[in-house]
């Protein structure tokens, strides 16, 4: 991928994304309130943020399938509405579902993309570094979840984008189809291209990330270096899990004061405070006493799952 990829694209100061008091609204809901963000150049930003948070309005306005209400937007230093036709060259775009004719083929509706741009990476091997190989001449309403996909990504990314936008691009993947594609994005990033992906998997971002955004009700409630989000209180948490819906208000009495406890999801638990072996015993001892098996028990640090549920005060919901 390296020797058949772009160069590097908007290294300078400028973001690559520039947003300011984005509004948008669908009659009487207002789906994003206020929102500002800015993407650097030649990185990988993850938006996270419930179902319904703003996250999908915001990139598609973004990409120019939306127009503000309120606010400015501009991306590569164009506005993705009025300099559509100069925009749209210079980016890739992957939509969490449609924008593809599902009668055509699917090697056909990759080539006919790669002819639209003057300089296309190499399709073929496109095709193989995304094991696309066997569903070429498979129409789009036949292939699985997992090959439209993957497809999906190749049609985003074959023109050479200066800035490539994916949301959700690795759901429905299987293990190996998902680390394909954190390794082209990682190359992507290596060769400059800048990478705003959605996704609703911690790991994911976590692990690709230069900078998160967390939005939540339309707005951005965080943003930083996945290594700066989960700094706060990492070296005092400890997890274990048990059957849910154990008594806290109990355990807390038992735990020192200042402790803090949370059933983060059915059956796991985090408590923070300052983690010694003490509070070790007093939980294990706890545990014993109302007939709790504490699995998996590890002092460790926050997680971007802990920051993103502390911030938005939701499960995770795809």
């Amino acid at each position: 991928m390296h020797s058949d990829s772009p160069d590097v694209a908007g290294g300078g100061p400028d973001p690559a994304v520039s947003i300011r008091g984005l509004v948008k609204r669908y009659g009487n809901k207002t789906a994003v309130d206020g929102l500002d963000l800015h993407v650097r150049a030649g990185t990988v930003t993850a938006v996270l943020g419930p179902n319904g948070a703003g996250k999908t309005t915001t990139m598609e306005t973004c990409e120019g399938y939306r127009r503000p209400d309120e606010g400015t937007v501009r991306v590569l230093g164009l506005d993705p509405v009025a300099d559509a036709a100069r925009l749209r060259p210079r980016i890739g775009v992957m939509l969490q579902s449609g924008g593809v004719y599902s009668g055509a083929r699917a090697g056909e509706m990759l080539r006919h993309m790669a002819k639209l741009h003057a300089n296309p990476l190499d399709v073929d091997a496109l095709i193989e570094r995304l094991g696309l190989e066997s569903c070429g001449r498979t129409t789009y309403r036949r292939l699985s979840g997992g090959q439209q996909q993957r497809l999906a990504l190749a049609l985003a990314v074959v023109g050479r984008p200066e800035l490539v936008f994916l949301d959700e691009p690795t759901a429905g993947l299987d293990p190996q189809a998902r680390h394909a594609t954190w390794q082209l994005i990682r190359e992507l990033r290596a060769d400059g291209v800048t990478v705003v992906l959605s996704t609703h998997f911690m790991d994911e971002a976590e692990s690709l990330s230069d900078d998160v955004v967390i939005v939540d009700a339309g707005r951005v409630v965080a943003q930083g270096d996945p290594e700066t989000l989960c700094r706060g209180g990492a070296e005092n948490t400890l997890r274990f899990t048990g059957r849910p819906g154990l008594d806290l208000g109990s355990l807390l009495k038992a735990l020192p004061d200042g402790s803090q406890a949370a059933e983060l999801t059915p059956g796991s638990y985090r408590i923070a405070g300052t983690v010694d072996p003490q509070l070790l015993a007093t939980v294990t001892s706890w545990c014993a006493q109302h007939g709790v098996m504490p699995d998996g028990i590890s002092v460790e640090r926050h997680s971007l799952e802990d920051v993103f549920l502390e911030l938005t005060g939701k499960e995770l919901r795809r």
